[in-house]
């Protein structure tokens, strides 16, 4: 045998023992524990429709990110305004998309001009009558707090899931600022919503120590807001509501949050989440508790007072408690989304539905049958056909859809149920390439010339017809992947792979068994 012939035996059967060590943990086999530690490939990963869970489509509200965005600015603007003895009202935001404000001098315009310009160059400063001004986000700069809104909301959703623990999950920024969340394995809809829909945006708010059981929103002070702290009885479990006035302006936000961690702070079972913060947060909490030593401070979370401690002494530890009507899993999500950052502006759920496992289950078997039958019958057909020589396209079917999903593991792609489609649409495509060979080989048979000859010049003429018609499919495969949606994609990654794999089967692996019996046997004629 040629040398040749020796290292192409050895790279075929290096490549097949590969893919059964990379597709043993898809069997559900029990493996040993120091397997895992050797080979790290996960089993294969079954997409929503296969293996169920939470299918949930969001848009992120990215007009509110611009106006959280010109609601800070505005604050800033008035710090340094003032810092510059400059007078004026308290910036107020118009229709989403300015902010109006009005200076008690005329004299103050200059400055006011100068400190737009030095601090604030992404705005657009607009004088108007009676020494007032509009400040308007230019368009570019609009732009890039919606995309950067949607990007980070993208980011902030799989920390989260990551942290849930979530196995496999899909999280895929859409157009139109929308994002699709699939969570395999996951029926608990609500408890999916809650935790990605949080917006987690945590706040401390000093409270005014006044009676405010019969305050309305028009009799309270001007800076203040109502709230309302909801405490459970242990004992009789009853929910008591007590009204409270707080301020408006947080005395601290939580951005310098590093972590949250689970609480349990009685025997009673009451849940609470313990949050720490960076040095600056630190810095900032201690100031805060220690100025206000006596006072209550309200814990808010998403516009909702959670509770309202009372300072008892400074806490210049860096950590903070938050407590409330907490179940075990409530506690564990908030703490989940604290981790992760709060969202930069609210997700809004346009759909979502619940893919029953069952249903998943369904589809694998009828899938796996469909692909067995058609398998079957292509087998029997080849070897009906082509006799004998048959036998080397079935080889290469059966090797072809090992490699197949070998490589879909590696790649760490997800089989969803339009993915067997496309399997099977492979299998197809790899009988055509095989019917081409062997159909070029008899013709060439026909003519006189000997096996090996006839193989050689079959495998010529064939390969370029074969190459020209994968090629071409797999072009149109990446076409539909990089403009399709997700069923779609999922059929173009398992075409395009088992179409590469195909060629590989049908040109090298199928000519290696020809050769072999050509060269060992040397027959006078072929069964084909």
């Amino acid at each position: 045998m040629p040398r040749s012939f020796k290292w192409k035996t050895v790279l075929v059967l290096f490549i097949i023992l590969a893919c059964f060590i990379i597709l043993l943990p898809s069997t559900g086999a029990k493996l040993p524990g120091w397997w895992n530690s050797i080979i790290s490939f996960k089993p294969v990963r079954l997409g929503l429709d296969l293996q169920g869970g939470v299918y949930l489509l969001l848009e992120a509200d990215v007009d509110k990110a611009a106006q959280s965005a010109l609601e800070r600015t505005g604050q800033e603007l008035y710090r340094r305004l003032t810092e510059s003895r400059v007078r004026l009202t308290q910036p107020q935001l118009e229709s989403g998309q300015t902010l109006t404000f009005s200076l008690f001098s005329a004299n103050d315009r200059a400055t006011t001009e100068d400190v737009a310009r030095q601090y604030f160059e992404e705005y657009e400063l607009q004088p108007g009558e009676n020494n007032s001004f509009t400040l308007r986000l230019t368009p570019a700069a609009l732009q890039g707090i919606k995309d950067n809104a949607h990007n980070q909301a993208v980011e902030t959703i799989r920390n989260r899931i990551d942290l849930f623990g979530v196995a496999e999950p899909e999280i895929i920024p859409q157009q139109d600022y929308r994002i699709l969340v699939q969570l395999p394995g996951m029926s608990d809809t609500k408890r999916a919503i809650a935790l990605i829909g949080q917006t987690a945006q945590l706040e401390f708010r000093l409270v005014e120590d006044v009676d405010a059981d019969n305050l309305t929103i028009d009799s309270i002070p001007p800076g203040t807001s109502l709230g309302y702290v909801d405490r459970r009885d242990s004992v009789t479990g009853r929910v008591n509501r007590r009204q409270i006035l707080m301020r408006s302006r947080a005395s601290m936000t939580g951005e310098g949050i590093t972590d949250a961690r689970v609480q349990l702070r009685n025997q009673q079972g009451e849940m609470g989440v313990e949050v720490y913060f960076n040095a600056a947060g630190t810095r900032q909490f201690a100031d805060l508790t220690t100025a206000n030593v006596g006072r209550r401070l309200a814990i808010v979370l998403d516009g909702k007072a959670i509770s309202d401690p009372t300072i008892k002494q400074p806490i210049t530890g860096g950590i903070a408690s938050i407590t409330g009507d907490f179940t075990p899993d409530g506690a564990k999500d908030l703490a989940v989304a604290l981790r992760s950052g709060a969202l930069p502006a609210p997700v809004n759920i346009l759909e979502q539905r619940i893919v029953g496992p069952s249903l998943g289950n369904d589809s694998i078997r009828q899938g796996v049958t469909a692909a067995l039958i058609g398998g079957l019958l292509i087998i029997i057909f080849m070897l009906l056909y082509y006799r004998i020589s048959g036998i080397a396209a079935d080889v290469a079917v059966v090797f072809n859809i090992i490699i197949l999903l070998a490589v879909m593991v590696i790649m760490e792609a997800t089989l969803t149920l339009p993915g067997i489609a496309g399997i099977i649409l492979t299998i197809g495509m790899a009988v055509d390439a095989n019917v081409l060979i062997n159909e070029r080989i008899r013709e060439e048979l026909r003519l006189g010339k000997t096996p090996a000859a006839a193989v050689e010049t079959g495998y010529a003429r064939a390969t370029v017809t074969i190459l020209d018609a994968n090629i071409t499919t797999i072009l149109a495969a990446v076409v539909l992947y990089q403009f399709g949606t997700g069923p779609i994609k999922g059929f173009a990654v398992t075409l395009t792979i088992g179409l590469a794999c195909s060629m590989f089967t049908a040109i090298f692996v199928t000519r290696l068994l020809f050769d072999y019996v050509v060269r060992r046997y040397r027959p006078k004629s072929l069964s084909i």
